[in-house]
């Protein structure tokens, strides 16, 4: 099992700026993949940012350009530097995690959710 403890959520104005952070632990040898969803009321969760143990990264189309992936492989930590937010950036954001045991069998986990709201 993985566990995730997400932290740096909050209220911040349109434009302002947010730095997500989230730590794994657990009976995991090697991490994968880490990243972040959001959910917002009324829609399904969508990814926001992915990066892999190679540091190969991945945007929705939506943030590129904004937010900014960043990983510590050594400490299985992984942060969401979040610019020039926009209201329609609101939700709960989720950080994700995918990897192996020392067995080999894959593990993935989700965290508890931190909320951002964009707002004026």
């Amino acid at each position: 099992q993985v566990q995730l403890v997400e932290s740096g959520g909050g209220l911040v104005q349109p434009g302002g700026s947010l730095r997500l952070s989230c730590a794994a632990s657990g009976s995991i040898f090697s991490i994968n993949v880490m990243g972040w969803y959001r959910q917002a009321p009324g829609k399904e969760r969508e990814l926001v940012a992915i990066i892999t143990s190679g540091g190969i990264t991945r945007y929705a189309d939506s943030v590129k350009g904004r937010f900014t992936i960043s990983r510590d492989t050594a400490k299985n930590t992984v942060d969401l530097q979040m610019n020039s937010l926009k209201p329609e950036d609101t939700a709960v954001y989720y950080c994700y995690a995918q990897g192996y045991t020392t067995l080999g069998f894959s593990v993935d986990g989700w965290g508890q959710g931190t909320q951002v709201t964009v707002s004026s």
